[in-house]
């Protein structure tokens, strides 16, 4: 295996997560550089029994463990409000956080790259879950029309520290909830009581203001049509708590402006 043609094409993504993991774009390229600068000096330090890519960012987080670097922030530095979010957590919470909802690893091999159980990885989601939570909560506006389902939405999203402004049943109780407070975040279904579809309602309140969306839904194919812009956050009913938590924390934590879905 030429390895360095291997891990190449991962690089500009663990310069990515580095920087969300330093909050500076010179401290995370800095650690990026001494990650590749060990592995050059020591080729036979790659782990033989990983794929390039996992194996690219355990040695990366083996250089953030035991390497030093300066991760203050200059005034030239440009990070996103994320990053900033980000580099507020603590360190092993931000690590996971980041690996599972940034880069898109599985628990398992999240758990190779940290050195820990997979239980320990997902327990650390968790957390950061709740951080994120504790310093972006906000105003939830919630669409459901099953009564049993909106209860289980309104304390999941109580849970993580957010307020409910109220729950609404149909397309005309969801704009006008919206027009009297304008929430921060959205969970909504498709199919509403009346008939009407939340997706409608969504799109007409978008018209007005931004707002992350939560679609929650028993149809995901009406988001998935490939002929529309698709939302970013589709939960598939039945969902599991724990998706919904993670869900709602990575909507809010990234800032993410829902488009209509129209």
């Amino acid at each position: 295996m030429n390895l360095s043609r291997e891990i190449a094409a991962h690089v500009p993504y663990l310069r990515r997560f580095a920087r969300a993991l330093c909050g500076s774009q010179k401290s995370g390229d800095a650690y990026v550089v001494a990650t590749l600068e060990a592995l050059v000096a020591d080729p036979d330090a790659f782990p033989a029994n990983m794929s390039p890519k996992v194996g690219l960012y355990h040695l990366f987080m083996s250089s953030w463990s035991s390497i030093r670097l300066n991760t203050e922030t200059s005034p030239n530095d440009e990070i996103s409000a994320a990053q900033r979010n980000i580099s507020m957590l603590t360190p092993r919470s931000r690590q996971a956080f980041l690996l599972r909802t940034v880069e898109g690893f599985s628990v398992a091999d999240a758990a190779t790259i940290l050195d820990v159980s997979e239980e320990e990885v997902e327990a650390l989601v968790r957390e950061a879950g709740r951080e994120i939570a504790e310093r972006v909560a906000t105003d939830v506006l919630i669409i459901e029309d099953e009564s049993l389902i909106a209860q289980d939405i309104e304390f999941i999203a109580r849970d993580l520290g957010h307020r409910v402004i109220g729950v609404a049943r149909t397309h005309q109780e969801a704009v006008e909830l919206a027009k009297r407070q304008r929430p921060g975040l959205i969970l909504a279904d498709i199919q509403l009581a009346d008939g009407s579809s939340g997706l409608n309602a969504v799109n007409e309140m978008l018209e007005s203001f931004d707002a992350p969306v939560i679609f929650i839904t028993a149809f995901p194919e009406r988001l998935l049509t490939g002929e529309r812009p698709e939302p970013a956050f589709l939960i598939s009913k039945p969902y599991k708590v724990d998706t919904v938590k993670a869900t709602i924390s990575q909507a809010l934590f990234f800032e993410r402006k829902a488009s209509r879905a129209a």
